[in-house]
């Protein structure tokens, strides 16, 4: 009868990541952070929003701001092409998460990873701090992003101004 895993076992397992590119660079989310992958779909817009808030989703029976993440790094807009995908992850708000929609290019691809292999690389992001440590990897750098960290306290309170939880 085999023992259950310790947590440090888990801890120490490779975990999945969705990979994507920002750019010509490759970025990689934790797969437990996201809670569903889409097609793109049309958007409603947010007049007011900063410029890579792309707009709201209504899915699911609640309404889902959108954010292009390729404009949120500052790149411009991300390019619409049939490997873009609606990543709809797990976003902290007051009592408990809700839904952000990340659109991401070249969203097509997994990769299992060790956290702990993602390294720091001597920059600090204070301007972007949701861009974490890079991971050395077969076809190149890859950067991990932290959801938690994607909206500044302004563009939250503006997303998500009651904080309630929409998940």
């Amino acid at each position: 009868m085999a023992l259950p895993d310790s947590p440090s076992d888990a801890a120490r397992r490779p975990r999945l990541f969705l990979l994507f590119c920002l750019g010509q660079d490759r970025y990689a989310l934790e797969a437990a952070e996201v809670a569903e992958v889409l097609r793109l779909s049309p958007l409603k817009q947010l007049p007011g929003a900063p410029s890579w808030v792309a707009g709201v989703l209504a899915h699911g029976g609640a309404l889902v701001p959108v954010v292009d993440l390729t404009a949120r790094v500052g790149l411009g807009d991300g390019q619409r092409r049939t490997s873009t995908r609606l990543a709809l992850v797990h976003y902290p708000c007051a009592g408990g998460a809700a839904r952000l929609g990340l659109i991401l290019e070249q969203a097509t691809e997994t990769l299992y990873a060790h956290p702990e292999d993602f390294q720091p690389y001597g920059m600090d992001n204070q301007g972007a701090p949701y861009l974490g440590p890079v991971l050395a990897h077969a076809q190149g750098l890859i950067q991990r992003v932290t959801v938690d960290a994607l909206l500044p306290a302004d563009v939250h309170a503006l997303l998500f101004p009651d904080g309630a939880a929409t998940s």
